[in-house]
């Protein structure tokens, strides 16, 4: 099998990512309730985890760090936090779905939204429609870092400074980026929350997710419950990271994105980048030889990690469905983002998704090619 669908979730983990899950679900209880070893274990395991994630993205401390149970889970905070009042919210045309179906249940709420919509791999053209977009009651801006369809990688340090200077709290969606580019949240002065998954490029199991809380003032309670904080208190802990985690957290899965994330600070996060890059400029390549096929890539530094291709006059999910049938696992289809599709002019049927990870090789993407080429002629 050649599985080209990490931007949906890596499917090949590192060893010691299923070693620590392992450990964790023999020796570790629940952290925060009790004196035992087994408490103590996965207390201690827990906490190594926020270390990790605070020294990767420059968080202003391990407490900052928020465990959820993916990204969507980690923006609904993120964004009912910040406009849990009602407010006017901009987004970028590359929104995923969990930015946008929260915002369009909120609207009963008092909240409204505009999308600032703008051509494919334009940067300038990205940040001039958010400037355009915003109000005088904008209270909050989303952007998606990368593009979750076509790898756009949107300004979010120049949509940062304008925000900064307009007083506007910012969000951003780290789906994509978090293990490919850089991300230092004390460099971002608007940025409220950023949000992850820790099961795509954190190389961690699926259900482990990482809201970053970059400001700690103005914090929302979505859920109430049980901290192991505070217990005489019947209002729910309004300090981090406890206001946003009631319940049992997920320690086998939180053992193992702790590995995830040593794995891709070993790595590096330049040489891991590169790596992908390599692979996308040797398949679109070999894909643009192809006749009808339409990949969707720009040269510049302003797409990372993935790609997208469309086959003239057939369906995404029929070339993807072929291939499958061949053992090669894309993403077809809308890929939860309508309005990146918008953007790009890639609507009704989307697009054929094509996302690598350090695990992929110069082999499988040279056997990819040659199964897209006797799918198109045996069409």
């Amino acid at each position: 099998m050649i599985y080209f669908d990490n931007g949906a979730t890596t499917l090949q983990k590192p060893r010691q990512v299923l070693k620590a899950m392992e450990a964790a679900m023999l020796s570790c209880a629940n952290p925060g309730r009790s004196g035992h070893r087994p408490a103590l274990k996965a207390a201690e395991t827990v906490y190594r985890c926020r270390e990790e994630a605070a020294a990767l993205f420059h968080a202003p401390s391990p407490e900052s760090i928020v465990f959820t149970q993916n990204a969507t889970h980690a923006l609904n905070i993120a964004i009912k936090s910040v406009l849990h009042n009602g407010g006017h919210a901009v987004i970028s045309g590359y929104e995923h779905n969990s930015v946008v179906r929260p915002l369009e249940a909120m609207s009963s709420q008092g909240v409204t939204y505009t999308v600032a919509q703008s051509p494919l791999f334009s940067q300038r053209a990205a940040y001039e429609a958010v400037c355009e977009a915003i109000r005088e009651d904008t209270r909050c801006v989303v952007i998606n870092h990368i593009s979750n369809v076509f790898g756009f990688v949107l300004p979010v340090e120049a949509i940062d400074q304008l925000c900064s200077r307009r007083g506007i709290p910012m969000i951003v969606d780290a789906s994509q980026s978090a293990g490919i580019l850089p991300i230092d949240v004390q460099k971002l002065q608007s940025v409220r929350f950023v949000c992850m998954p820790g099961h795509k490029s954190l190389y961690g199991p699926q259900g482990t997710g990482i809201l970053i809380s970059c400001k700690d003032a103005e914090l929302y309670s979505l859920t109430q419950g049980g901290t192991g904080s505070n217990s005489l208190s019947l209002n729910q802990p309004d300090f981090l990271p406890d206001i946003f985690e009631s319940g049992t957290l997920n320690v086998p899965g939180i053992a193992g994105l702790c590995e995830g994330l040593r794995f891709v600070r070993k790595q590096g996060l330049d040489a891991m980048a590169q790596h992908k890059r390599t692979l996308i400029e040797a398949a679109v390549a070999g894909l643009n030889e192809l006749k009808g096929v339409s990949a969707y890539y720009s040269n510049d530094t302003c797409h990372q990690g993935l790609f997208s291709f469309t086959v003239k006059e057939t369906p995404s999910a029929v070339v993807c469905q072929r291939l499958a049938e061949r053992d090669i696992c894309l993403r077809d289809g809308l890929h939860c983002s309508p309005l990146a599709h918008r953007s790009a002019g890639t609507l009704p049927d989307g697009a054929c998704r094509v996302s690598f990870s350090c695990f992929n090789s110069m082999a499988e993407v040279k056997s990819f090619l040659f199964a897209v080429k006797k799918v198109l002629t045996s069409a």
